[in-house]
């Protein structure tokens, strides 16, 4: 009996020293991180003809959508839409981070962007250049990634 009930004991005290010590740490801050892919698929054949949503990805920090314009039930042109809005034009030249970025996530150097972007497979590249959150959108077109474009958000 006696063991038991130090036993029981035992248990009640480490809880609490558990409790207070996870009591004691303030919960850390995340922030958002510095660069993230995001893969999507393509919509369906046969869709109805006009903007059509391909996918979404929300998180904590944006909510971030691929569309599609469509014409005659095929996708004609993709593109990005974060928190509701259609991605506002990038600047002339990509900041450092974005390239870096995309070199880290093993996709070719945003360039210039294509006309259309259409493919199999599409990846949203986010990269934040200190107050500014940019997405580059590519398109996996017959077996190779090809930059589509690049927006604020």
């Amino acid at each position: 009996m006696r063991r038991a009930i130090a036993g029981v004991l035992g248990v009640m005290l480490g809880v609490a020293a558990l409790t207070a010590a996870g009591a004691a740490k303030a919960p850390a801050h995340k922030t958002a991180p510095g660069c993230a892919a995001i893969a999507f698929r393509p919509l369906p054949a046969g869709a109805a003809d006009g903007e059509q949503q391909a996918g979404m990805y929300k998180s904590r920090y944006a909510r971030i959508e691929l569309h599609a314009e469509v014409k005659q039930g095929e996708p004609t042109d993709y593109f990005v839409v974060a928190s509701g809005k259609r991605l506002s034009a990038a600047p002339a030249t990509l900041p450092e981070a974005a390239v870096s970025c995309a070199a880290a996530k093993k996709m070719p150097k945003p360039e210039s962007p294509a006309s259309s972007c259409t493919g199999q497979r599409f990846t949203v590249i986010v990269a934040h250049a200190g107050d500014e959150r940019l997405a580059l959108l590519y398109g996996l077109d017959g077996g190779s990634w090809r930059f589509c474009s690049a927006g604020l958000f």
